[in-house]
């Protein structure tokens, strides 16, 4: 097994169990084994962030190839640039925030909308056919958001950041990231009713 150092002297870095999710300690000591160029740290970092990055990018891109080419652009970039993070956040907020901007960069370049409505699977049985109908209303809803707020909702909704998180991730005041959550449930609370139907 490999043998890390650092102030508090040798220790045996693990390689079977990442560390749990949201355990700021434990990702920060992925980071430093990272800077000393551990690759099964990176190993770890990537289990630990994968499913969680496709959740979020899927819902963006609706397409799982992009979403793993952000995955990994993300993970590289913390593999290049881990020696930088000097823990100012916590790090899920540092790792989301270069997915974030990766994910942008390469939607635009592709000249991708956010969340373009592509057709829905077909959901066996037939108590799935409402649940089916709500998915593509809400995501034809999300679909006519601007890109900024669709990007808040999700940071907010999906991950779970909170606005001086998003904020950071997004590189833009709190106040911005609480008026663009603000138009983003107005705007869907009209939305909605009409592609439902009821209006």
């Amino acid at each position: 097994m490999t043998r890390i150092h650092n102030d508090t002297g040798p220790r045996v870095a693990p390689l079977a169990k990442p560390a749990a999710l949201g355990n700021n300690e434990a990702e920060l000591d992925l980071i430093r084994r990272i800077t000393l160029r551990d690759r099964a740290a990176l190993r770890e970092l990537y289990l630990l962030y994968h499913r969680r990055l496709s959740r979020f990018l899927m819902r963006l891109t609706r397409r799982q190839d992009l979403a793993e080419e952000v995955i990994n652009d993300t993970l590289l970039a913390v593999w290049n640039s881990a020696e930088r993070f000097r823990g100012d956040s916590r790090v899920s907020t540092w790792i989301v925030g270069i997915a974030y901007r990766r994910a942008l960069k390469s939607m635009r370049r592709r000249r991708f909308e956010i969340i373009g409505l592509e057709e829905t699977e077909t959901l066996a049985g037939v108590d799935n056919v409402q649940a089916c109908e709500t998915q593509e209303w809400i995501e034809g809803a999300l679909h006519e958001l601007p890109i900024e707020q669709r990007l808040c909702l999700e940071l907010a909704y999906v991950l779970g950041h909170s606005c001086e998180e998003i904020s950071v991730i997004t590189n833009c005041s709190v106040n911005t990231v609480k008026t663009r959550l603000f138009h983003a449930r107005r705007k869907l609370s009209t939305l909605l009713p009409r592609l439902a139907g009821s209006t």
